[in-house]
């Protein structure tokens, strides 16, 4: 069964992958490097590896999984949209949940 010409565009080059794979050894050694460091506060460094962490998942995304903005992206995006929501109801509720939890079982 052949791949259809279109089919074969939507995938990366050999070069993009090989980008794709610098910036993730990069990013994941700057977050060790902040980590190792230990020059920042744990406040910064939360912050610094959060937004590494962020970057790296662009990245993934973007030369990894393909995703981009074309039109042909449309469903794409919108599940990966999709996703990230639930996620952040599933994660924020139970903080949530689990702050409430812990002031009421403290107030006895």
């Amino acid at each position: 069964m052949a791949q259809s010409h279109a089919h074969a565009e939507s995938h990366g080059s050999l070069g993009s992958y090989v980008a794709g794979f610098i910036l993730s050894v990069l990013l994941t050694a700057g977050a060790f490097g902040v980590v190792l460091h230990g020059s920042l506060d744990a406040t910064t460094a939360m912050i610094a590896i959060a937004v590494l962490a962020f970057v790296q998942v662009v990245v993934h995304l973007v030369f990894f999984l393909h995703l981009n903005t074309s039109p042909g992206q449309g469903w794409n995006v919108l599940s990966l949209a999709y996703t990230v929501l639930a996620a952040a109801f599933l994660i924020f509720g139970t903080i949530w949940v689990m702050h409430n939890v812990g002031m009421l079982m403290m107030s006895r």
